[in-house]
């Protein structure tokens, strides 16, 4: 059916006012009939409307509005239901994932709305000319795009489709219509790395600022790549050699172009154990969510929370962590610990779910805690990091509760931002508790 349904409607609201209920569908604004979020958002932004609504029993309305600039009507919807990727990227995570996951995990989605929406990385291999003229004409800025090489013959092995628009062409035409991009490229030793990523850093470059941002991550290889490429993971030696060449060339390039540029995710600086640029390197981090500049940060946190932190009640807590970060929190830990008098225990889990070459936080899943801790003594309260979690519902990603988990384990269980203010702030709490 046309337009957006409502999902719900915010309690005093312009909309609330106007008897627009949850169920009812808002089929088009001002004339203009509404295929998504982004159509009401775009369309909706006048102080004068005319909303065309289909109430839940079938019957037409037409709600005219005027309101006060930036004044919300108040009406939320479902999230869009993402496009599915046609890709068969020969690095693609959702092909190496074992079976019982939460099912959204094996939908692979490739989506340019949910990439303005959310930030999400797509490879615009299924983009058409109305795609295009709808991000020009509706300003959808920025978008977070993959682009992995720009050779174009190269691009289509990695994606693993053939007869794509080379984004190249694509990259401009959004650059010449002032289209903000961030953009990443997934390394592949012996693949899209020497010549081939000189190649792709320089076209990039050559769009910047319109191409504001460009980082480079580790290819990611689970133990469940059965019946697909081979390809060869990112070595602690490789990723030593790799740093020594491109962290100077990044460099040079954000002293040309006026501003940092290329990036390099932390966990080249993990795996390789050489020390991170500062913190002022990173720029306004734009690649934070891409693992870039994580652990600087964290750092930089960590000192100021260390300076503010004061004694505190003492009680035994162990934090859970992921194998590449623990040499961080724990040194973070064990002066937090003296600071405030309580006794932290870091405590890294492998990854059995996935396989020793992952080793990430946000990856540990519900099960391999279980393994980990079973029968051992966790000592007042257990710190879960919620990058472990799915935001909202307390899943981790086996489908198991923290709940689930806190009852296996005989042990109280708290989910904390995994920031060292997030942790410190937990710890003021707790310590607070009367016990």
């Amino acid at each position: 059916m046309a337009g957006l349904l409502i999902e719900k409607v915010i309690p005093g609201s312009i909309a609330s006012e106007m008897e627009i209920e949850p169920g009812d569908r808002l089929v088009s604004i001002n004339g203009h009939p509404l295929a998504d979020i982004i159509d009401y958002n775009y369309f909706g932004a006048e102080d004068e409307l005319t909303l065309e609504i289909v109430k839940g029993d079938g019957e037409l309305w037409e709600v005219e509005i005027e309101r006060d600039a930036h004044e919300l009507l108040g009406l939320i919807f479902p999230a869009p239901v993402p496009l599915r990727c046609g890709n068969k990227c020969i690095f693609c995570f959702v092909h190496q994932l074992p079976p019982g996951l939460r099912s959204p995990l094996y939908v692979k989605d490739e989506d340019y709305r949910l990439s303005f929406l959310y930030g999400n990385y797509v490879t615009l291999a299924n983009m058409g000319p109305k795609d295009l003229a709808r991000i020009r004409e509706q300003r959808l800025s920025p978008l977070y795009i993959s682009v992995h090489a720009t050779d174009p013959a190269l691009r289509e092995r990695l994606l693993g489709k053939k007869g794509i628009i080379p984004i190249l062409a694509i990259m401009e035409e959004l650059a010449a219509s002032r289209i903000t991009m961030h953009t990443q490229v997934v390394l592949c030793p012996g693949i899209n790395d020497g010549e081939a990523l000189e190649r792709t850093v320089a076209d990039l470059a050559g769009l910047y600022p319109r191409v504001a941002s460009l980082a480079v991550v580790p290819v990611g290889l689970t133990r469940y790549r059965r019946g697909l490429p081979r390809l060869a993971p990112v070595t602690g030696s490789y990723a030593a050699a790799f740093i020594a060449e491109w962290e100077a060339r990044a460099s040079s390039l954000a002293e040309r172009l006026g501003g940092p540029f290329l990036f390099l995710a932390d966990e080249f600086y993990i795996k390789a154990g050489v020390p991170f640029p500062p913190l002022e390197s990173y720029g306004d981090l734009p690649q934070i969510e891409n693992g870039v500049g994580m652990v600087p940060l964290f750092l930089h946190e960590a000192a100021e929370v260390l300076e503010q932190a004061g004694r505190l009640k003492s009680f035994k807590a162990t934090v859970v962590t992921g194998v590449s970060f623990y040499r961080f929190l724990a040194g973070f830990l064990r002066k937090l610990g003296r600071k405030t008098g309580i006794e932290l225990t870091p405590v890294a889990v492998p990854n059995r779910l996935f396989g020793p070459r992952v080793t990430v936080t946000g990856l540990v899943s519900g099960r391999d805690i279980i393994d980990r801790f079973k029968g051992k003594d966790l000592g007042d309260v257990v710190l879960i990091p919620d990058v472990m979690l799915k935001e909202g519902e307390g899943l981790f990603l086996d489908d198991l509760t923290d709940d689930e988990v806190a009852e296996a384990l005989g042990v109280r269980i708290v989910v904390v931002e995994a920031t060292p203010r997030g942790i410190y702030e937990a710890l003021e709490q707790l310590s607070d508790a009367p016990r």
